[in-house]
């Protein structure tokens, strides 16, 4: 792929089930990629086990939506090896301003311990990545978006790719075929990641003990 990725373009490809990724922060090639086998997650139906009931109960951790999104990236990108490299993390950065990427952030206190971010399109939600600084705060943000897509509207949460941990949390893997069919349908929805708040800790836990 060329270094001239707009943002337009990058949209139209999520919209065929197509994705970009660097080999590393430090190759400035990006590369198109379509699993013949697909993660997505269930909307507002992740797994959530006692014990983290329990943790989310007691925590005092809060959530926002949208306040640190390039702080959200850059958690992301801060591990040993990423595929964000910096014109993804431009191309992040302006897709956000174009109100199609979102971050769901944990704090403790005024700290960002954890977060995910994604982009949306229609009523589908592309998660990209998420981090965790304390144990449990990725886990956190993928209930907190679990039931925030539910109330907003959408109807599929792509994870691209899938793996054990997300199985864990219900993940699902599906043939390219399926996926597409489910994208199709998605993209003819209208929802908006902003419509609704996110709850605090305390009722996430007991709306997660009440569902599941």
């Amino acid at each position: 792929m060329s270094g001239g990725l707009t943002a337009g373009t990058m949209l139209a490809a999520y919209a065929r089930g197509v994705f970009p990724m660097a080999g590393s922060a430090s190759d400035p090639q990006l590369y198109w990629f379509e699993p013949s086998l697909r993660g997505i997650l269930p909307v507002g139906g992740v797994h959530v086990s006692r014990s983290m009931r329990r943790f989310l109960r007691h925590c005092g951790w809060q959530a926002g939506i949208d306040r640190d999104f390039a702080g959200v990236v850059r958690g992301c990108a801060d591990r040993p090896e990423t595929w964000i490299n910096p014109q993804l993390f431009a191309l992040y950065q302006e897709l956000f301003r174009m109100g199609h990427a979102h971050s769901v952030e944990v704090y403790e206190g005024d700290r960002l311990v954890g977060g995910m971010f994604g982009l949306v399109l229609g009523g589908a939600f592309f998660a990209e990545s998420m981090f965790s600084r304390r144990p449990n705060a990725s886990k956190a943000a993928m209930i907190w978006v679990s039931g925030h897509l539910a109330r907003c509207g959408f109807t599929l949460w792509d994870t691209q790719y899938p793996n054990p941990h997300l199985a864990s949390m219900g993940g699902q893997t599906i043939p390219r075929a399926e996926y597409r069919r489910r994208l199709a349908v998605a993209l003819r929805i209208e929802a908006d990641f902003l419509a609704e708040p996110l709850p605090t800790a305390l009722d996430l836990a007991q709306t997660a003990r009440s569902r599941f």
